[in-house]
């Protein structure tokens, strides 16, 4: 990272320096008088803004990279009649104002000129360098997305490749797309809507995802003027209203400014107005809207210990509103957004939001991966060129583009990634859960334990077999709020793995396409599915029996004349030594073993299943799934817990359904030591007062 991105004294926005309004900076992108014949060096308004927030910033290769430009696009013309250069200048002059550095800027004016002129990318990286080079030829390749319903999920997974490998290359296409989105106004009303909705369901929430919510705000009010104009239009009659009437948030902010210079904080109170889409949600949530819910209090200082004094400051003279405090300083949001969030009342009762941040914060909060410069510029201000296999570990890289580069790589199927991704994406919220260790994890709102085991251990969570949230037992369906501590408890049962019921409670790309990779690389048939997990329909991990291959296949004890075949005890009866037991080959030629007195074999005989001998080889352990039926009373689940450690077993997965009627049923997978000690444990189960009956569970089984 440049010392630009990391240096805490770097130029920040301070008081009297206008503050970023990008609806302008489409608007001046060639100011001034010109003649006729020739276009102005707009260039000048570009490198004014670039050295507001990189003082020491080498301007020739701007100038440069505009006179490249100019020259390549004279002649051609935008829809709207302007020449084409406004457009590479526009984009530009956005990304310079959010403070990108040096060699975003010069990628950004070239953007399109391998797309549409002579020139090559050769070219481009002879004059301006590999870096340059790499990121004009990463937009390229975005240009040629088709976003439409038809779009190829290839495509845009190879996109979004490319912008996990640098995401200075989607920087510049949001820029791209928010200038486009100014000028929309020339096209067709359904070619509008087609791009808004694009817009909508994929750039902004990418814009979302890497920060930029300068981008974000004003590419949300763009669509939401052409896909809602009614709303759009009763929405800015509203804000007009409230603008003519007294602000209140005025007023609230004197007194705020007041206490801090008081309390000897230095800081800096303004008020924030709300963005069209944000008003109109507001007003959907509270009905009528209030003087102080068209905009917010923003409060910004040097230092993060002074965030907390100034909160400390507004809780102790202004009553706090409780329910409305987050703390994302402490634990920052997924797209590296940092700030205090509180709320408190004013003297006349109106209640304000407040937003504390340092002033670096609120430069990252608004431009979000554009204000942290090159990530692959060295200290010496040397440059790192393209690894020869074109993998890049972008250190400004947020968690989620992390974790999205991971799981794409797992989902073969082109269209499963698309849908997942949309998915994905259309996740607004995040929450985070911290971990036994100290360490947090970052997962969307309605994840489950699934998703926590997933997103800490990969693959690994497969053998995951329950959890304990806020230091209590849970299932793995178990949904997971803010600031829950979650502990994910493993077997080390190499067989073990997921249930098809785990993908209705995951949320996550991560946990869902490593849940289907196992289930279809582990294909099991439906008595197996069904008894592995006889009474719980929740996502608990209850592995199926371990099953291995050798010159005659076998499961535990059980064997079949059959080499290399995969043997699985069913779970609809359980069978362990020595039962009567028959066998059937299933889906994927493993052969599931019933015993003899199971429904299900006569049902699989009936419609012409052939039968495979099975036999009971030397092993003595055995896997075994118990019911019990008890009248409820306390203490019941420890002493049967009690009773089956007596007996040596070990408890696999343990269902406890709600009470009925003061009848509650328990539902054990447990392995024995020795087969033959299983009458003994069954006796000491009922031996447990409340518990009328023990049996080996009987679950029907459908024909595969």
């Amino acid at each position: 990272m440049s010392a630009e991105a990391t240096n805490p004294g770097a130029p920040i926005r301070r008081r009297g320096r206008p503050r970023i309004d990008l609806r302008r900076l489409g608007r001046v992108a060639l100011l001034g008088p010109v003649s006729r014949d020739r276009l102005p060096d707009a260039i000048g308004h570009v490198a004014e803004a670039h050295r507001a927030h990189h003082p020491d910033a080498d301007l020739t290769v701007l100038r440069r990279a505009y006179v490249l430009a100019e020259s390549s696009h004279r002649g051609q013309m935008r829809k709207s009649g302007e020449p084409y250069i406004t457009h590479p200048l526009a984009v530009t002059l956005i990304l310079a104002e959010l403070g990108a550095e040096t060699t975003t800027l010069t990628a950004s004016l070239l953007h399109d000129t391998v797309e549409d002129t002579e020139v090559t990318l050769d070219q481009v990286g002879e004059q301006f360098g590999d870096e340059v080079r790499y990121l004009v030829d990463g937009v390229t390749k975005l240009e040629k997305v088709d976003y439409g319903a038809a779009a190829e999920p290839e495509t845009f997974r190879k996109m979004l490749v490319a912008t996990g490998d640098d995401v200075r290359v989607m920087s510049i296409k949001l820029a791209d797309r928010l200038h486009n989105m100014r000028t929309l106004g020339v096209m067709r009303p359904e070619k509008q809507a087609r791009i808004a909705k694009v817009t909508r369901d994929v750039l902004i929430p990418l814009a979302e995802r890497l920060g930029v919510q300068a981008l974000k705000t004003e590419l949300e009010d763009l669509v939401f003027a052409i896909l809602h104009p009614e709303e759009y239009e009763h929405t800015r009659a509203v804000i007009s209203a409230a603008t003519a009437a007294a602000d209140p948030l005025t007023a609230i902010a004197g007194n705020v400014a007041s206490v801090l210079r008081e309390a000897g904080i230095p800081a800096e109170v303004l008020v924030r107005p709300r963005h069209f889409v944000s008003v109109h949600r507001v007003s959907i949530k509270r009905g009528e809207l209030r003087g102080t819910d068209f905009g917010r209090l923003l409060v910004l200082v040097g230092e993060d210990a002074d965030c907390y004094a100034v909160l400390g400051e507004l809780h102790t003279c202004f009553t706090p509103v409780i329910s409305e405090f987050k703390d994302f300083i402490a634990a920052p949001k997924f797209n590296l957004y940092q700030s205090l969030h509180t709320a408190v009342v004013g003297p006349e009762g109106e209640v304000a939001e407040v937003l504390i941040r340092t002033h670096r914060m609120h430069k990252v909060a608004e431009a979000g991966v554009i204000a942290l410069g090159n990530p692959y510029a060295a200290d010496s201000g040397a440059q790192t060129v393209e690894p020869a296999d074109g993998e890049r570990a972008d250190p400004t890289r947020p968690g989620w583009l992390s974790r999205l580069l991971q799981w794409q790589q797992s989902a073969t199927d082109p269209d499963t990634f698309w849908t997942t991704l949309r998915a994905d994406l259309a996740q607004d919220r995040e929450i985070t859960v911290f971990r036994t260790d100290g360490g947090t994890l970052g997962l969307p709102a309605g994840a489950s334990c699934v998703d926590a085991a997933y997103a800490q251990y990969g693959d690994a969570a497969h053998s995951c077999i329950g959890a304990r949230v806020n230091g209590r037992l849970a299932t793995l369906g178990t949904p997971l709020g803010d600031g829950d501590t979650v502990q994910l408890l493993l077997t080390e049962d190499a067989a073990s793995g997921p249930s098809p019921g785990w993908l209705d409670h995951a949320r996550t790309p991560t946990a869902r396409i490593a849940i289907a990779g196992w289930l279809d690389a582990h294909p099991q048939d439906p008595e197996t599915v069904h008894g592995s997990r006889p009474a719980d329909p929740r996502p608990g991990p209850q592995p199926a029996p371990p099953g291995s291959a050798g010159p005659a296949g076998r499961s535990a004890s059980a064997l079949v004349e059959r080499s290399g075949a995969t043997v699985r005890l069913a779970g609809c009866c359980t069978p362990v030594p020595p039962d009567d037991v028959t066998g059937f080959t299933v889906r994927g030629g493993a052969v599931t073993v019933h015993r003899l007195a199971c429904p299900a074999v006569a049902r699989m005989e009936a419609v012409g299943r052939v039968p495979v001998a099975v036999s009971w080889g030397d092993a003595s352990e055995c896997r075994v799934t118990l019911v019990a039926e008890s009248f409820g009373r306390p203490r019941l689940l420890a002493d049967l817990t009690e009773a089956i450690a007596g007996a040596d077993a070990a408890i696999i997965s343990a269902t406890v359904e709600p009470p009925s009627e003061q009848r509650v049923r328990h539902t054990y997978t447990l392995q024995l030591p020795d087969a033959a000690g299983l009458p003994a444990l069954m006796r000491a189960m009922r031996d447990v007062p409340g518990v009328y009956d023990v049996s080996r569970a009987q679950h029907p089984a459908a024909v595969l």
